[in-house]
């Protein structure tokens, strides 16, 4: 593979204006954008303010992020790929069978890890932990007593709750915590500022959302309330990081995915192929949103995270905001997003 070519000075000053736009336009308080390349050349981009109500502090490559459902491409799907690769788990077993034992009827526990993660499982899409308060049973016999909504492997809709079983599963398989695994693999790759939340308040952590009026903002725990109410380690949410780690990972994925003998590396190109399709010209591989014909993929955070690779170019493109903070941020960034992809898609 030729090595990679740095972004343009076009690339990284429009998308330089997309990040200011979003900020100046309301759409996030502030947010740091890095684009680079496998050979280690990075250009950081930032803007706004980590948290306007304290003060106009910029953030900059070590601002800490809560990058939601990103965890699932930084935490549970590379750990998924180690567990296989070491055999304690397999892609075509029901999730049954990496989960401890249960009774009785339990048919949300009949799709296998590969459907999970390619979201085709067919389990119910509204998730409400808070819904079990109170049980006796343990959480994964709980969800996986629940019923499926459609049948497993026949099309893709985006559910949390199969990333959930996952991180309960490599949990029981590993027979650590979650995030205990998940820091020993950050830890290999130098992703020093990663970690499952709650984080300490410091003015480094960007917070997020105010629920209620009079009440404080969401500020180093997790967003999301489902993980919330699991402590803040869960296979789908949980995960805070930094921009420079983000790209980091993305330098350490693309790298080996160049190696043929990486482990990692065989473990994205396999979860590159497609699953199933979202849109035309959209697919979904094992984790990742995939498009031009898997030559990018890409996963989005609730709270305003995105983390974009191109493995034919040996590029990436990470985004770090908390967008959430102003209100919904999907589409409070969307001219953002819709850049990023469109730069990374470009040859």
């Amino acid at each position: 593979m030729p090595k990679p070519a740095p972004f343009s000075a076009a690339d990284n000053q429009a998308l330089h204006e997309a990040l200011r736009a979003a900020v100046a336009d309301g759409a996030t308080p502030g947010g740091v954008v890095i684009t680079g390349a496998t050979e280690g050349t990075r250009t950081i981009l930032t803007a706004g303010a980590v948290a306007p109500d304290r003060g106009p502090e910029p953030p900059d490559h070590h601002t800490v992020y809560d990058i939601a459902s990103l965890t699932k491409v930084v935490a549970t799907w590379p750990l998924i790929g180690h567990a296989i690769s070491e055999g304690l788990l397999d892609l075509d077993t029901p999730i049954r069978d990496a989960l401890p034992a249960m009774n009785g009827e339990t048919p949300s526990a009949e799709p296998t890890i590969r459907q999970l993660i390619a979201h085709t499982s067919g389990l119910r899409a509204s998730t409400r932990l808070d819904h079990y308060r109170g049980a006796e049973l343990p959480l994964h016999e709980l969800m996986c007593r629940e019923p499926l909504e459609d049948t497993p492997g026949r099309a893709h809709r985006y559910i949390n709750r199969g990333f959930i079983l996952l991180g309960l599963a490599l949990a029981h398989v590993h027979q650590h915590r979650l995030d205990q695994l998940a820091a020993d693999f950050w830890g290999v790759l130098g992703m020093n500022d990663t970690v499952y939340g709650p984080v300490t308040r410091s003015p480094r952590i960007a917070p997020t959302e105010q629920r209620l009026p009079g009440v404080p903002r969401v500020w180093g725990s997790a967003h999301d309330d489902n993980a919330a109410l699991m402590g803040g380690v869960a296979g789908h949410a949980g995960v805070f990081a930094s921009t420079s780690d983000l790209a980091t990972y993305a330098e350490q994925l693309l790298a080996a995915h160049a190696d043929e003998d990486n482990a990692l590396g065989s473990w994205l190109r396999t979860s590159l192929i497609p699953q199933a399709e979202i849109e035309p010209g959209l697919h979904r591989g094992l984790g990742w949103i995939t498009t031009h014909a898997s030559q990018v993929a890409y996963h989005h955070g609730f709270t305003g995270t995105s983390l974009y690779l191109s493995p034919a170019t040996g590029r990436y493109i990470a985004v770090c905001t908390n967008a959430i903070h102003n209100g919904p941020a999907r589409t409070r960034i969307a001219p953002l997003r819709a850049l990023a992809l469109k730069t990374i898609s470009a040859t």
